[in-house]
Parts: structure tokens; C-alpha cells; sequence
């Protein structure tokens, strides 16, 4: 009987290569299934985006007017009444026929006085005169605008974001919110993300706001401030009550104001309400500057503000032809460095362009 070792010997190779092949496909395998799974966990997949996420498209080159503050509607005034009509004179009665035995002539009965026409009324349904409505301008600001700034680190450009605040106003009520979550400028008020947000009123002296709002990463982490302008107190953090002055306003109203309320002195007294606590904040008007922006050159005012303790300076580059819209700002703290913010775009949602 022939032995089958040689055989096993000669196909032993064979075998050995056919292992390999085998064992390549596998990884071979394997790997494109990695790389399909890869590919479709890579996928971009739009999330739903809320409202305050919604980039709005369409751009204006400049600034329109800010929206005409709304009126209280008057009282309806009453109808006037219909005077009475007059009533007809009493009848007077003639006198008895004297006697026969005295002489006497009948004295003759006087004519009622004549009575004064009451003058005419005009009939209760009558309509009456509107008041006279208020001018408009020929453009106005729109529902919703983005200001959208680059952010840089120092002045020589250096670009480390984007920082983008949204005004919404619906009648006299007006909303200030960052855009997503809080970045560039915005971070030097909340580290990481965050929301900052204020709610008020646009009144003929500029806007008064009735809550400010700070959300630190989360909603479990939000902290109010609530300004109660009847009875001139604002409530902070922690239900912390301080006196609140007529010349208030909190960190996004401050960006706003002068867009409202244009300054006419050159120097500014405010206090700026954080949800911690009150800022004595006193700005004043340094010069006249030309400064570039994503529309050219502009001349603005440049205004500035030092802090009590000498630690930080910021300006702020208002333009007279944009409604004094802030064209520019710069904070420098010693222990921070150099934050700059130019305005890149005016972003709108009507579907037009400038």
C-alpha cells in the first residue's frame, strides 16, 4: 500500500495559499464594510433648524430707519346727545265774565315769551374725524435682521469667528438674541455656549427692556434679570433686588440704543444691567474716523470707555449714516488681550437685495 505522505507533502503549499486568499477576502471584507459604515455615519444629515438657527439670506447694504414707535390707541370719544325738545307753552286759561253791575274792561291775556331755538346737534351716528396718523418713511426696518460680525484676536486681522446678533420687533415689542450659541463678542459675556437674549419695549426714548436672559450651555443654567419700571427696580439673580435707574439698559439693549436714540452730547452716562449685577458705564465721543467694513469706507464716530479700574478699554465706532448702527467695537482687557468686531453683513428674510 503506497504511502499518502507525498501526496500530503505536495499539495501542502496549495493549501497553505489558498488559507491566504481565503483569509484577504476577509479583511478585504471587512474593511469595505468599515468603510461603507464610515461613509453613511459621515453622511451630512440636516437637523431641524429652530427659528433663532434660520440664517436669514437676503442683504442690505445699509441701514433702514428704526420702526415708529406705536401709540396707545385713544379712547373712542362719546356721541353727543340730542338736546330735549322744548316743551309748548301752558295754555292760558280767559278770564271770567265780569258782572253786569260793574264797569270794568277785560284786561287781555299776555303772550307767552318767545322760547330760543336750541341749536341743531348732528346725528348720533355721525362719524367723527380720525386723528391724524403719524408720517412713515419710505423704508423701514424689516421683522428680523441679523447684524453678523467677523471677530478677530488683536488688530491685525486675525480672524477667530463670527458673532451674530438678531433683532425681531412686532408692533412695539422687540427680541435681541444670539444667533445659535454665543461666540465671539458674545463669549465675553458667556463662556462656551450659551444663549443670550432681551425682551422689551420700543418707546419713543429708545428701549426699555423687561427681561434679560443668560443660558450657559444648558436651560438648567439660566439665569434672568427682570425690570420692573413702574416701581423702578430691577430683580437679579437669586431674587436679588436693586434700584433701577431711568438710564438702564443690559448688554444687548447697549448695542442697539443709539440705532434708536442717536446721542446728542458727547459724553453718555448709563448703567449696563448684567443678570449679576449693575455697571456704572460712562462713554464718551473721542473723534470723527473713516474705517473700513465689508461695504467700503464709512466715516463713523469713535466713542470710548474705560473701566474704573483701569483693566479694560473698549470702543465703539458708531456711523451717523447708518442710523448710528455699530460699525465697529474693540475691547482690550490686560489680562485677555485684544477682541475686535467688524460688521461683515446686514442679513434680512424678505427676499430682495441691495
Amino acid at each position: 500500500m503506497a504511502s499518502p505522505a507525498p501526496s500530503l507533502r505536495h499539495d501542502a503549499p496549495q493549501n497553505v495559499a489558498a488559507a491566504r486568499r481565503t483569509r484577504r477576502a476577509l479583511w478585504v471584507a471587512l474593511a469595505l464594510s468599515l468603510a461603507i459604515h464610515a461613509v453613511w455615519s459621515l453622511w451630512p444629515v440636516e437637523p431641524p433648524a429652530s427659528p433663532d438657527e434660520t440664517v436669514l439670506s437676503a442683504t442690505l447694504a445699509e441701514l433702514p430707519p428704526p420702526p415708529v414707535p406705536q401709540a396707545a390707541a385713544p379712547a373712542p370719544r362719546p356721541k353727543p346727545r340730542r338736546p330735549p325738545a322744548p316743551k309748548p307753552p301752558a295754555p292760558v286759561a280767559e278770564p271770567a265774565a265780569a258782572p253786569e253791575t260793574i264797569a270794568e274792561t277785560p284786561t287781555p291775556a299776555q303772550a307767552p315769551e318767545p322760547v330760543a331755538a336750541a341749536p341743531e346737534a348732528p346725528p348720533p351716528d355721525a362719524a367723527l374725524p380720525a386723528p391724524p396718523a403719524p408720517p412713515t418713511p419710505d423704508k423701514t426696518l424689516p421683522p428680523r435682521v441679523d447684524l453678523a460680525y467677523k471677530v478677530f484676536l488683536g488688530t491685525h486681522g486675525f480672524l477667530i469667528g463670527e458673532a451674530t446678533y438678531r433683532f425681531e420687533h412686532e408692533g412695539n415689542r422687540y427680541r435681541i438674541a444670539t444667533v445659535a450659541e454665543a461666540r465671539g463678542l458674545a463669549a465675553l459675556f458667556v463662556r462656551g455656549q450659551g444663549k443670550i437674549e432681551s425682551r422689551g419695549l420700543i418707546t419713543p426714548t429708545g428701549l426699555k427692556p423687561l427681561e434679560f436672559a443668560v443660558e450657559r450651555g444648558s436651560s438648567d443654567r439660566r439665569e434672568e434679570a427682570h425690570f420692573d419700571w413702574s416701581a423702578n427696580t430691577v430683580t437679579l439673580h437669586e431674587n436679588k433686588v436693586e434700584p433701577l435707574d431711568p438710564a438702564s439698559l443690559d448688554p444687548m439693549t447697549l448695542m442697539w440704543q443709539p440705532y434708536f436714540t442717536p446721542p446728542t452730547a458727547d459724553q453718555q452716562a448709563l448703567n449696563l444691567v448684567t443678570t449679576r449685577r449693575i455697571l456704572n458705564y460712562t462713554v464718551e465721543r473721542e473723534a470723527t474716523e473713516p474705517i473700513m467694513w465689508a461695504r467700503g469706507e464709512i466715516l463713523t464716530e469713535r466713542w470710548h470707555r474705560k473701566s474704573e479700574d483701569g483693566k479694560v478699554d473698549a470702543w465703539f465706532w458708531l456711523a451717523p449714516s447708518m442710523h448710528y448702527a455699530v460699525i465697529k467695537m474693540r475691547v482690550t482687557a490686560t489680562a485677555r488681550g485684544t477682541v475686535e468686531a467688524v460688521l461683515d453683513a446686514i442679513r434680512v428674510d424678505e427676499p430682495r437685495s441691495e
